[in-house]
């Protein structure tokens, strides 16, 4: 129980050190934001700082603080250190200095950023990547929460594609109508939601460990799971996998994409610390809960380890909250879902939106600059769903590519801080930036199918020593490549 108490203490001691600090190097202050400067009604609205941390919360907590900790914590108890230090050091820092970029270029998408800092043949193959990596996130996440509906609530009867059409449907309209017309109200609703849940999964958590500590700890069938299971021949290395299965509990390319959407409608710079850095601290604090539970629910019953992460989540719900409670834990992990999906094709829309040069004031324009996201998006639900091994390489392909974007918008801010004058400054950016970089390349040189894993680029994949080697090397390159852009003066503000 200490790992999981101690990880949140840390967890909030760090947003008033590290998030202070880095607050104090990127001086908020009286500038006028975009929702004050150029207010459209349809997606700069201003709107009040309580909505904003609950629209970020939800816009940046998708299944990945839940179901990609479920999966996480089968490396071990050291997922419980690395959730906290991970999110105060990574995440939360990567998620602040990226809004505050964003909104100090009056509201720009991360294409956008990315192309005034790295340069527009980087822009121009990331603004692709990322459009693509942010539709299989809506396809994921009309999928999961469909899936959830169906087998938790629904299962005597075939409910997952009516479920599919309805949330759809909502995700469609959320991304049309102005930002205040819908999410900004049915959000805190349903940060309620999230909030009850995850607290009563805390306290039954806590109370069952008090009365038996050996739930929290590593037990002898969750070990031999490991050795012959989880890690047998050398397959799951902590490094680099673990920060490509837990993304969104320790830093996540993800909430990069997200974070435009509340910096357009924040209406002070000051209040930009506690919506970007103490939100991303608040879905850590999630992470560490689930974490934990389902550590817990792998030593009261070890059959579950064999089981998918999904399954797992009810089962933990059941188990600790009992059938009713149970239900609001899930269907709070179904609205993290959903409030992750309808965003992250909102955004799709403004990136596109920014790519093409497509005003999105009147409401034909958003309608031409969704159609094609819908028809991609219905694709992939459609491959996804011919079978469990097809829905599992969109999640692994989305897992792998979310960190890319990761890197890649640290590598900006880093750009955006040296020219800016920050100087040294700046390390609190680029120093994660160089570490996700060596995540991402030693992942993609070492990971095979062959390892259960998405396809690499070395046939068989690299060993893991050699392929961290040289993805260090490349990381120190990338940080003189950052060097470099930096010292071209290139206007940041639009």
């Amino acid at each position: 129980m200490c790992w999981l108490l101690g990880g949140i203490a840390f967890l909030i001691a760090g947003y008033f050190t590290y998030g202070k600090l880095i607050e104090k190097f990127l001086a908020p202050g009286d500038n006028p934001t975009p929702a004050v400067a150029r207010p459209d009604g349809v997606d700069c609205v201003p709107l009040p700082m309580w909505k904003n941390m609950l629209i970020q919360l939800l816009n940046i907590a998708g299944v990945g603080p839940v179901i990609g900790v479920i999966a996480g914590i089968k490396f071990g108890k050291i997922s419980l250190l690395i959730i906290p230090a991970g999110c105060v050091l990574l995440g939360a820092a990567h998620d602040f200095i990226a809004a505050m970029a964003s909104i100090r270029m009056n509201g720009a998408n991360l294409p956008g950023i990315i192309r005034s800092t790295l340069g527009r043949r980087y822009s121009a193959v990331f603004s692709w990547f990322m459009l693509v990596l942010l539709l299989l996130v809506v396809a994921v996440f009309i999928n999961v929460p469909a899936n959830l509906i169906d087998k938790q609530w629904l299962p005597q009867i075939s409910f997952f594609w009516w479920a599919v059409g309805i949330i759809f449907a909502y995700y469609i309209v959320a991304t049309l109508f102005p930002v205040d017309a819908i999410i900004g109200r049915v959000y805190p609703v349903f940060g309620g939601l999230l909030l009850i849940g995850s607290a009563a999964v805390l306290g039954a958590v806590v109370w069952s460990a008090f009365l038996d500590p050996s739930i929290l700890e590593e037990g002898a069938e969750f070990l031999r799971y490991r050795r012959e299971v989880f890690d047998a021949d050398g397959r799951s290395p902590i490094f680099p996998l673990l920060f490509v299965t837990i993304a969104c509990g320790i830093i996540s390319g993800f909430h990069a994409t997200q974070s435009p959407i509340v910096a357009r409608t924040i209406r002070s710079e000051r209040e930009a610390c506690l919506t970007f850095y103490g939100m991303m601290i608040a879905e850590g604090i999630i992470a560490m809960i689930w974490s934990s539970a389902a550590l817990a629910m792998y030593n009261i019953a070890p059959e579950n380890l064999s089981l998918p992460p999904a399954q797992v989540l009810g089962k933990i719900a059941c188990h600790f909250l009992g059938p009713w409670m149970g239900g609001v834990a899930v269907f709070a992990i179904v609205v993290l879902a959903i409030t992750s999906g309808d965003t992250a094709l909102r955004s799709s829309r403004l990136s596109l939106a920014e790519m093409l040069k497509i005003d999105q004031v009147k409401i034909m324009p958003r309608i031409m600059t969704c159609l094609p996201l819908v028809a991609v998006v219905a694709a992939c639900l459609w491959w996804s769903n011919l079978s469990a091994k097809s829905f599992g390489h969109v999640w692994n392909y989305f897992a792998w590519g979310n960190q890319v974007l990761s890197a890649s918008t640290l590598m900006a801010c880093s750009v955006w801080m040296l020219r800016e004058g920050k100087g040294m400054k700046s390390l609190v950016a680029l120093l994660p930036g160089m570490f996700m970089i060596a995540v991402v390349v030693s992942f993609i040189l070492w990971t095979s199918v062959d390892k259960g894993q998405p396809w690499g680029l070395v046939p068989g994949g690299m060993p893991v020593l050699l392929a961290v080697a040289v993805a260090i090397g490349i990381s120190a390159v990338s940080a003189v490549f950052v060097v470099l852009r930096s010292r071209e003066r290139i206007p940041l503000r639009r």
